[in-house]
């Protein structure tokens, strides 16, 4: 792939760890269903399995195993290199094609998604009905949603179900059609992000940007080929903070909040895109007297916001957070916290255990975030007080934000991370190493944790392996990661930047004391 990238030893062979880490990738989705990719058949006149071979769930669990270790070495590789940026948009095109050609893998949530939306556009109610009654359990799409989602009305908010209903308009009646109506969307998602990126961000950035957005097998693998909704929900938050760069009138904070209001109303926890952006207003406020452009700003934002989640809301109707409600304090396997469940359920019973888990995990993000701001904050004093840094401010803060969540959260999906790689980039001047390296670290347990993703299809064998894995070894691997940023960020701090050396200090000038 051409990069347009440094030259050496160093950057060709992070481009070849990348290049086969995204073959990788795409050998899964092109090739027939497996213990990855649920069998989407008849495929009507959206793509079928363009490899006329099907890999058996050993060999899938290793191939994306192999895939995602070497996409996480090529992204370590350059984070901590000044990696330049591509110089058009034939790559990101080449992949978007690619990945509309494949079928998408790692879990099964697309077909739950097309099953909500074919539930509304047939007349019911997604957030009351599921999809194993709808219809008399006969409906050709409803029915093939897979374990353990069968019998779950939807948990995701009208933002998202709105497109999954556009989805199952444009595709029905075919599963397969309907599928690809939505990676068509989530492409186009993708897509977005890195034109709202490059817009928002300084051309020097952009490098940045490419490695942990755009070329990021993390990213790509997790995100756009499983075909998951927060890449969607990633989009509405960076394009909001585009549009607040851009437009610093009225007329675009509220077009900003009701971005940011599209994209909480897909998922509901990316609401941090709002307090990150009206935030960073209030830090870049800069020379203005008494913050009132700033306060007007955020007046905006928070107006487009409310206007959208209540319209949303509205047409929704009462049920639309039930779900939600019943599974907020469900606990996944590759958490530490699943550690404690175990042990304290049989002496506090299963609510007590749960509710403690919920204040722990709470108060621990908290800590977390506040830790993950401070190491990756610009390195002057008063940098976020300068204007035109809205953006970068914006985006420091959903990285410390998002971070924060996605490493103790009681229950934490690999693709969870998606909004943590698309704001990365704002921080190029300020991230210490041990920022990346969390975020990487992060992900890549995660989604080793969640290979092959789905319940069926697997041999005894590669289920033992698989499910060992993610229930005995990456929570503690999590557990690790916890204490290591927990040691390092609340010691001495983080700086410098990878790669780089702190300048000696001028005799006449002394640097402020870094934080």
């Amino acid at each position: 792939m051409r990069t347009g990238g440094c030259g050496g030893r160093g950057e060709h062979g992070r481009r070849g760890l990348l290049a086969a880490s995204v073959v990788l990738l795409l050998l899964v989705g092109l090739s027939r269903a497996n213990a990855a990719q649920p069998d989407l058949l008849p495929r009507g006149w959206a793509p079928g399995p363009l490899l006329p071979v099907t890999l058996d769930p050993a060999v899938v669990t290793g191939v994306l195993w192999g895939a995602y270790l070497l996409g996480a070495a090529a992204v370590l590789l350059g984070l901590r290199r000044r990696v330049r940026p591509l110089r058009d948009w034939r790559v990101p095109g080449l992949l978007a094609v690619a990945a509309l050609l494949t079928a998408p893998f790692g879990s099964a949530d697309h077909i739950s998604y097309v099953a909500y939306g074919r539930i509304l556009v047939g007349g019911g109610d997604p957030w009351v009905e599921s999809p194993i009654s709808w219809a008399g359990g006969t409906d050709p799409v409803t029915s093939r949603v897979e374990a353990p989602w069968t019998e779950e009305p939807s948990i995701y908010g009208p933002a998202a179900t709105l497109l999954h209903g556009l989805s199952a308009w444009a595709g029905g009646p075919s599963l397969r059609q309907e599928v690809w109506v939505w990676q068509l969307l989530v492409v186009l998602a993708w897509l977005a992000t890195r034109w709202a990126l490059r817009a928002a961000l300084p051309p020097e950035q952009h490098g940045r940007v490419d490695v942990a957005w755009t070329l990021n097998p993390l990213v790509l693998g997790l995100g756009v080929l499983g075909a998951h909704v927060d890449v969607v929900a990633t989009a509405f938050v960076v394009v909001a903070v585009a549009v607040a760069v851009r437009s610093a009138g009225p007329r675009g904070a509220a077009l900003a909040g009701a971005l940011l209001g599209l994209g909480a109303a897909t998922k509901i926890t990316y609401g941090v895109g709002l307090v990150a952006l009206a935030a960073a207003c209030w830090l870049t406020r800069g020379d203005d007297p008494g913050g009132r452009s700033a306060r007007r700003r955020i007046r905006g934002m928070l107006a487009g916001f409310v206007v959208v989640m209540a319209a949303l809301q509205v047409w929704a109707g009462p049920h639309v957070y039930d779900q939600l409600l019943r599974s907020r304090q469900a606990v996944s396997l590759a958490t530490p916290w699943r550690l404690l469940l175990e042990t304290l359920r049989p002496v506090l019973g299963n609510g007590g255990t749960r509710v403690l888990i919920s204040v722990g995990a709470a108060l621990l993000a908290v800590v977390l975030a506040a830790l993950l701001l401070r190491a990756s904050r610009p390195a002057g004093p008063d940098e976020t007080l300068r204007a035109g840094r809205l953006a970068p401010t914006a985006l420091w803060l959903l990285t410390g934000l998002q971070l924060a969540y996605v490493l103790v959260a009681p229950y934490s999906l690999p693709w969870y991370d998606v909004l943590v790689w698309a704001a990365l980039p704002g921080v190029a001047g300020a991230v210490p190493a041990v920022v990346d390296l969390a975020a990487v670290a992060r992900t890549t347990v995660a989604a080793l944790a969640y290979v092959p993703g789905r319940v069926l299809g697997m041999t005894p064998g590669v289920e033992a392996l698989t499910l060992g894995f993610r229930r005995a070894v990456a929570p503690w691997l999590v557990l690790t990661l916890w204490v290591a940023v927990l040691s390092v960020l609340g010691g001495r701090g983080a700086r410098p930047a990878w790669g780089r050396r702190p300048a000696p200090p001028r005799a006449r000038t002394p640097r402020p004391p870094t934080r």
